[in-house]
């Protein structure tokens, strides 16, 4: 029977000091239940942003203590499936994305979501699911889950959703893994400030690949590699994916510098995840057939995975 995570545990920081609200071992799977990314302030018709409480934005379900899992190693999330509720929030305003200028009074909408569809007036859109905050425990201090970082948190990537792999660096005993702000679907960058927001129910695998640490979060899907960046601004996210790509086919996949820079030139796809966040998120695409066609599969094969703790003194919270 799968682990269920309710949302009444609730973080808005991912911290090393946060008591867990469960334990997991490695091959389990976990049900984490999400709040939308107003913690349901905006679904009650006539509520609006004037009267919400903003220090509740962003809320993630956990944390979660995931057994064996140490500094140096890292997570492996496999998303299985994202059962999103039945109503999302989309909204403009004054105060952030690319368009605010036009709007200098909060707009909202309450838009249903069935049948695989977003129901948006006369058009059905339909539904990509993703996970827009997903992160573990940075060391020694809180990171809100308003920002992203290294340690995942607030990324808005449309690529971390059903069918995926996100592997998140551990920083703390446990990782401490936690996870938020659903969107029913969401255009690349965030451009007009959100996505269509909506709770629901994510169902993950978790793993723990020992002894292999990659300091930043990494998403395998079918057919690509992606490396996620965050920073001050879109440059210097742009610069600092292009790097880790570069780290990820040379210390990885074993390419000389050469060849991963080809490559890079050749194939690599640069999209913007959002730029409405604290730091900007972008993600550098890389696809899977040249690698393989080189011999790399990926770096964590069945054995490397701990899939049991026999023989580990393991404290469960």
């Amino acid at each position: 029977m799968n682990r269920y995570i309710e949302k009444k545990h609730v973080i808005h920081t991912f911290s090393p000091d946060h008591v867990p609200a469960a334990s997991a071992r490695p091959g389990e799977t976990l049900i984490f239940e999400t709040y939308d990314c107003h913690m349901g302030q905006l679904l009650r018709e006539g509520s609006d942003f004037d009267h919400m409480d903003k220090s509740l934005a962003n809320p993630a379900t956990g944390p979660v203590y995931i057994e064996g899992a140490c500094p140096q190693d890292i997570l492996r999330l496999a998303i299985r499936n994202i059962e999103l509720d039945q109503v999302g929030i989309l909204d403009k305003g004054p105060t952030a994305g690319a368009l605010k200028e036009h709007f200098p009074e909060y707009i909202i909408r309450r838009l249903p979501v069935k049948d695989g569809m977003v129901h948006y007036g006369h058009l059905q859109i339909p539904v990509r699911p993703m996970i827009g905050v997903i992160g573990t425990a940075p060391k020694g201090h809180a990171v809100s889950t308003l920002a992203p970082g290294d340690h995942g948190g607030n990324m808005d990537c449309t690529s971390i959703g059903p069918g995926a792999v996100l592997y998140l660096p551990v920083r703390v005993p446990g990782a401490l893994l936690a996870m938020g702000d659903l969107h029913a679907v969401m255009g690349d960058g965030e451009c007009g400030n959100c996505g269509v927001e909506t709770g629901g129910r994510v169902t993950v695998q978790v793993d723990v690949v020992k002894n292999h640490p990659i300091p930043w979060p990494l998403v395998e899907t079918g057919d690509r590699w992606i490396v996620i960046a965050s920073r001050e601004n879109v440059d210097e996210a742009c610069q600092k994916a292009v790097d880790q790509m570069f780290t990820f086919l040379t210390v990885e996949a074993g390419l000389s510098k050469l060849d991963a820079g080809m490559l890079i030139d050749m194939l690599g796809n640069l999209v913007v995840c959002q730029i409405v966040n604290p730091q900007k998120t972008v993600r550098l695409e890389m696809p899977k057939w040249p690698l393989e066609k080189l011999g790399f599969y990926g770096f964590a094969d069945q054995e490397s995975i701990t899939r049991s703790l026999k023989g580990e003194q393991e404290v469960r919270p």
